[in-house]
């Protein structure tokens, strides 16, 4: 048991959109990502995420509104919610995700940047 500095973990991500394992919890993922641009629509069938806000802003796109989550803010997406993450004006954006270990990256969404493993930091 060793805490974690999410600060210093950050600097081993290297990638934008591909999650890199910090720990898990029970049958949960702990994930931290950087984030540039716009993700793809995708929805999980039967998993929830969510997505805190470390660093910048984040606008998570839904069909109906977009949430803006800023900086130390939370969002939780419902299973079988379709939604879009994305960053505006180029900033890159930290994030910290907790979803369960059976999440499809992108879901049932093929798509160039879908991964199926998270490098361990």
């Amino acid at each position: 048991m060793k805490k974690i500095n999410l600060n210093d973990k950050f600097e081993h991500v290297d990638s934008f959109w591909h999650p890199h394992q910090i720990g898990i919890v029970d049958d949960m993922h702990v994930l931290l990502a950087k984030v540039k641009g716009e993700f793809v629509w995708h929805a999980h069938e039967y998993e929830d995420e969510l997505f805190h806000v470390q660093k910048g802003t984040l606008y998570m796109q839904f069909r109906d509104r977009t949430e803006v989550v800023e900086e130390g803010e939370v969002i939780i997406v419902p299973k079988g919610t379709e939604h879009c993450p994305m960053t505006k004006n180029g900033e890159i954006v930290h994030v910290l995700l907790f979803e369960k270990l059976s999440t499809q990256h992108t879901g049932a969404t093929i798509h160039e940047i879908s991964k199926t493993n998270y490098p361990k930091i």
